[in-house]
């Protein structure tokens, strides 16, 4: 497996205003020059973790949507994350994986977080998603699966790398590390985080702690707490492979499966 360079962009989301988001995200991404391979986004970008669906839901090929595969044609880089969706008369909290080619995979947030309604408001999805790019099999989560480890639970080795974005307030930050290190040593994987810093609507307060974590749960990057920033941290697949091989814990998992 080659080696993936991905870059994992902490950041204050003004909080529903969709076009300065894709601003800043924009000049970020033009910053990297083209270097990485994926960039991940946290979740909700466009607006912060907005309970106000119906009024920012992008039905279709949207304004999000447009930019982002725009931006993965123009730098050459893959791009994660998610954003409020539309689509059947339902809103969906959808995560994506956006390749440089213009192909789009959807993953749409399975759990919603019950103390802040999301499940007033949107619509859990049912099907869990993994992306193949570059040689690397890909998973996708968004932020309050992360407390759910049979939704992780990596069966025969099907991923590589485990994507995490998110709106996690400070409050729960050890929280957060600590499952982030969790998921990445029981699923013999890679674990990447991305979450915002700064206060949003609701005066909720955020940290970050976005960080990197390789698959025996030692954090390989983060970006300094509390600021505005990116850190580019460079996967090893051979690595990892090396490692299942040599101590192969997933030969001896449990037998069930996700229906």
């Amino acid at each position: 497996m080659e080696k993936l360079r991905v870059a994992l962009l902490q950041n204050d989301i003004v909080w529903e205003d969709v076009d300065a988001n894709l601003s800043y995200c924009e000049k970020a991404l033009q910053a990297l020059n083209g270097d990485v391979h994926i960039a991940v986004l946290p979740e909700m970008f466009t607006t912060g973790f907005s309970m106000s669906a119906t009024q920012y839901a992008e039905v279709g090929e949207g304004k999000t949507l447009t930019a982002l595969k725009a931006w993965a044609a123009r730098y050459d880089v893959a791009l994660a994350g998610s954003f409020i969706a539309r689509e059947d008369g339902k809103c969906y909290n959808r995560g994506f994986f956006v390749k440089p080619c213009g192909e789009v995979t959807f993953y749409d947030k399975r759990h919603l977080f019950r103390m802040g309604d999301e499940g007033k408001v949107f619509t859990a999805g049912n099907r869990r998603v993994i992306v193949e790019y570059r040689e690397w099999r890909i998973a996708l989560f968004i932020c309050y699966d992360l407390r759910f480890p049979v939704w992780s639970r990596n069966v025969g080795n099907e991923y590589d790398l485990a994507l995490y974005v998110a709106s996690w307030p400070q409050v729960r930050s050890h929280v957060w590390r600590s499952l982030l290190v969790a998921r990445a040593i029981e699923n013999a994987c890679y674990v990447c985080g991305v979450n915002r810093v700064g206060e949003d609507g609701m005066k909720l307060v955020y940290t970050g702690d976005t960080m990197a974590i390789d698959f025996k749960g030692a954090t390989v990057a983060q970006v300094p707490d509390g600021e505005q920033g990116c850190v580019v941290v460079e996967l090893d697949g051979d690595k990892l492979q090396s490692f299942r091989t040599k101590f192969p814990t997933w030969r001896d998992a449990d037998e069930f499966r996700i229906e």
